[in-house]
């Protein structure tokens, strides 16, 4: 699973031919939550308020990239890394 980003202690991953739709993992301390890349909606978990606001602000910012990603570890190729929120 790669590690793709991390920023505020929020690690994102994306797991190698994950299911559809396309979503990212966002792990913080003991909570992990798939995120859907097209709505920024928890798709399974949960995150706390603080650290969800955080992600989708990321996401919103990073969408474009997260979908190359997305793509990419579908064909079991290596993601690229984004730049974590500043």
């Amino acid at each position: 699973m790669p590690l793709i980003s991390s920023f505020y202690g929020i690690l994102i991953y994306m797991y190698w031919q994950d299911h559809s739709p396309p979503h990212f993992h966002a792990i913080y301390g003991e909570f992990e939550a798939q995120i859907d890349i097209s709505t920024l909606k928890i798709i399974n978990g949960s995150l706390p308020n603080t650290a969800l606001k955080l992600v989708k602000e990321w996401g919103e910012l990073h969408r474009e990239e997260l979908m190359l990603d997305w793509e990419k570890t579908q064909k079991n190729a290596q993601p690229d890394k984004i730049a974590p929120l500043k």
